[in-house]
């Protein structure tokens, strides 16, 4: 085998700049490291190689990945119009094939909703109370931002909803001086809680907390992720302000992933999450947790 050959082999296997170190060294051609203290040395080749390609590989044999087993549910949110149709046919045993047929149509969605979960910026971690957990001068930069992104993205927006706390609400209220034609709403069911017990398990909240909190997220859940209705003729583009932990685990529930895998995911303050829900109701995660809008120094995870 020729050495460009070999080389390509390796690089596709393994993927690294520093293959392409270890295969052109034997060639004639040393590679030298510097040091902070100026001096070098060279790389070795083969150390390089043996660190490069994984060690459970071997020509021969099948490494593909096997799927979860886990199928789409293409009726996740229940709108799914042949579903729905089936229940009204069970109901009235009279309906012919073409009415039936019109009815699918009649009820297939026709756009797609895109919908923008923010998470609040910085605020007051000493306050006992809600009321005191107010922004930080660092999460007002944050929020604004937020904004200034949103904003940017030249996007028709169609509402803004906000959780009820006083983070999530100071906020909406920044980021609407941005976007003052956008109205906003308020929802109780958007505050912040514990979905779901999360695996790996931490030592953090009792189980009645989770039954109490994850029943009223699920809820926000069924009310603001789902395909659009099928009298929306236009794609609508919505914004909601809330928190972390009702982020992660709108993203896994609307991705199909497991739930309980929330706390694996990370999300900067006033960062933005981007999903999109197609008529078919085929779900896509187009941003999640994009803050790199904001300068190095003004992020934060608190």
């Amino acid at each position: 085998m020729s050495f460009r050959r070999l080389t390509k082999l390796v690089c596709g296997l393994a993927g690294g700049t520093a293959v392409l170190v270890a295969m052109a060294e034997p060639k004639g051609y040393p590679f030298e490291k510097t040091k902070h203290n100026g001096s070098s040395r060279k790389w070795t080749g083969l150390g390089v190689l043996q660190a490069a390609v994984p060690q459970t590989w071997s020509p021969g044999h099948d490494h593909t990945v096997t799927a979860s087993g886990n199928g789409w549910d293409s009726n996740w949110d229940k709108r799914d119009p042949l579903a729905f149709i089936n229940g009204k046919k069970k109901k009235d045993k009279e309906i012919t094939s073409e009415e039936l047929n019109t009815e699918v149509e009649n009820n297939k969605p026709k756009a797609t909703r895109h919908i923008f979960l923010i998470r609040h910026s910085q605020y007051n971690l000493n306050g006992s109370v809600d009321k005191e957990r107010v922004l930080t001068p660092l999460g007002r930069e944050q929020a604004e931002y937020t904004g200034q992104r949103l904003a940017a993205l030249g996007l028709k927006y169609d509402v803004m909803v906000h959780s009820t706390m006083t983070r999530a609400t100071e906020t909406a209220s920044i980021i609407s001086k941005h976007l003052p034609e956008v109205d906003k709403v308020s929802c109780d069911l958007l505050r912040e809680g514990a979905p779901i017990e999360p695996v790996p398990p931490i030592s953090w909240k009792p189980d009645c907390v989770y039954h109490e909190d994850g029943a009223r997220i699920e809820a926000a859940f069924r009310r603001y992720i789902h395909r659009a209705d099928s009298k929306q003729t236009e794609d609508s583009y919505e914004i909601i302000v809330c928190h972390a932990n009702v982020i992660r685990y709108f993203v896994c529930r609307a991705l199909q992933f497991p739930p309980e895998g929330w706390l694996r995911l990370g999300l900067n303050n006033g960062s933005i999450t981007w999903i999109t829900i197609r008529p078919s109701g085929r779900v896509g995660l187009r941003m999640m947790g994009d803050s790199g809008f904001m300068p190095p120094e003004k992020l934060t995870r608190t």
